[in-house]
């Protein structure tokens, strides 16, 4: 008898008892699937669409914020609307116009094909070698910093520079600034987009080369071809579409559109943001 009781007491579940046990946690955990995958695709499509809003306001914040500094009426865009080219001011006052009752001072004279130097009028200014002097771009034949006739290579560099000489090369600039204006630039700044569908394309920043006259539009030609690291860099990946758009509002204000869309995923996301632009040289 007491070797019965302890069978019954050591007998374990039944084929069938575990059977049913499987049968009712795959039910359990069917539907607790089912309640749970609609959050969980929620939540990971929301994270993706956060990145591609963040990815794509990064990039049009950093265009935006480079060419307000550019240097006026020198914004320009390619037929495609999807290359941007600047030339960026690194450093700017007002020069001496005019000398002193007695005749002293360094002022800049336009009618001289020789002077190349004037003084600086407020406070002294920084120029790093190889930097240009620009005065009065219209950014119109005979007066485009790009073709250089309102641009000359400064031939002085260093930091708190109270006077500026400049190589004259035979021929002054065209136009006095009715302000007595000066900027100094160093090398362009293009955004090229390769927009591509699906979002295989991208947008780049480069930098670094020289001044052209023909805006550069092509990133396998020079001068954009044999850029590399901080000169030639990815701003975002993930593009489908991209446009620039650069119209003059009035003689002396303009307004840089631009529109950029990322997609991942199937999902895309478009932001669009406009730049005024001071173009009073």
């Amino acid at each position: 008898m007491r070797s019965r009781l302890l069978h019954r007491r050591q007998r374990g579940f039944t084929l069938m008892e575990a059977v049913l046990v499987i049968m009712l946690t795959g039910v359990v955990a069917a539907m607790v699937g089912v309640f749970i995958r609609a959050p969980i695709t929620g939540y990971v499509d929301q994270a993706r669409r956060a990145e591609l809003s963040d990815a794509t306001d990064i990039a049009l914040r950093r265009i935006a914020r480079e060419v307000q500094r550019a240097l006026p009426n020198s914004v320009r865009v390619d037929a495609t609307g999807q290359v941007l080219e600047f030339l960026p001011v690194s450093a700017g006052g007002r020069y001496r116009a005019a000398p002193e009752m007695d005749g002293s001072g360094n002022f800049l004279d336009f009618d001289s094909t020789t002077d190349g130097s004037f003084a600086v009028l407020g406070p002294p200014v920084d120029v790093a070698a190889g930097s240009h002097l620009v005065v009065y771009n219209l950014g119109l034949p005979g007066a485009d910093a790009y073709s250089g006739e309102s641009r000359r290579v400064l031939t002085s560099a260093g930091n708190g520079l109270a006077s500026l000489s400049y190589s004259v090369g035979g021929t002054q600039f065209p136009f006095a600034s009715p302000s007595n204006r000066f900027q100094v630039i160093a090398t362009p700044v293009t955004f090229l987009c390769r927009p591509l569908a699906g979002g295989a394309g991208s947008l780049r920043r480069y930098g670094g080369y020289a001044i052209q006259a023909a805006q550069p539009t092509s990133p396998s030609a020079a001068p954009l071809a044999g850029l590399s690291g901080s000169d030639n860099a990815l701003l975002t990946n993930l593009v489908a579409s991209c446009s620039f758009d650069h119209a003059v509002t009035s003689e002396r204000n303009g307004l840089l559109t631009l529109t950029l869309t990322l997609t991942s995923d199937g999902e895309s996301v478009t932001l669009l943001q406009q730049v005024h632009l001071d173009n009073s040289p």
